[in-house]
């Protein structure tokens, strides 16, 4: 049987080999869950439980796998010293879990501090629009391998708003491309479409505007759907691939 262990820091980097000069190729938040492939020094071999992604971590003292009760729904939460909000210890993202243990008029505690009730959801949770509050993320930095407020790359955008409503979605864009199987034509796009380029993902907010964690803009960035397809078309020569409807 699996043994899991559960991420119980901020952000956790995963890296393509095990060195803090590797690339990053993507993230944990707090609250995910992963097992160890290997030891290699000071280092580990992990995998998300979320989306089976492998990559190296630092060894430092996780969790034993805890079993989340709620979640963050809001782009960052402040994580307390007491239950008031004089004295911030840390923050974490959207969507990170938790698992509560007491409760104290506006606040929850869990194992790193208070939090404020207002900036949670029963781990259950789902929205019937799933990607609702994606412009939270608006003017966040891009960061290749980011998944949260502290940067997000393209991919990771639509991923952690369908993680936050309990669905399964790959990691990379070259991964969705392939899950997602309901194709649809521009001419016939609408609202929460999910338009693919080559290595890139964007979501469709109306028939006529998307969002999109867009490097050459270094930030999350709202723009008009056929303006995003030229540009991309002349500078990086791609065309879209795949619009798919979930």
């Amino acid at each position: 049987m699996t043994k899991y262990f559960t991420n119980n820091f901020t952000l956790t980097s995963l890296h393509k080999r095990p060195s803090i000069k590797s690339e990053i190729v993507t993230q944990m938040i707090y609250g995910d869950s992963f097992s160890i492939l290997r030891r290699s020094g000071k280092w580990l071999k992990i995998k998300i439980k979320e989306d089976d992604y492998n990559g190296f971590v630092k060894n430092k003292k996780y969790a034993e796998f805890v079993k989340p009760t709620h979640k963050v729904n809001v782009l960052k939460s402040n994580v307390l010293k007491h239950p008031n909000k004089s004295v911030k210890i840390s923050e974490i993202s959207f969507g990170s879990k938790i698992k509560v243990i007491e409760s104290k008029k506006k606040f929850f505690k869990f194992s790193n501090g208070w939090i404020s009730k207002k900036d949670l959801k029963p781990i259950f949770y789902k929205e019937k629009n799933l990607f609702r509050k994606i412009s939270i993320f608006k003017n966040i930095k891009y960061k290749w391998g980011g998944k949260s407020f502290k940067g997000i790359d393209c991919s990771a955008l639509i991923q952690v708003f369908l993680n936050f409503n309990n669905k399964f979605c790959p990691r990379d864009a070259k991964d969705q491309v392939r899950y997602f199987k309901k194709k649809v034509r521009l001419s016939n796009i609408k609202k929460n479409d999910i338009i693919y380029w080559k290595g890139h993902v964007a979501l469709a907010l109306t028939n006529k505007k998307l969002i999109h964690a867009y490097g050459p803009m270094k930030k999350t960035v709202i723009m008009g759907i056929n303006q995003t397809i030229k540009r991309i078309e002349r500078t990086a020569n791609l065309k879209v691939i795949k619009i798919v409807r979930l």
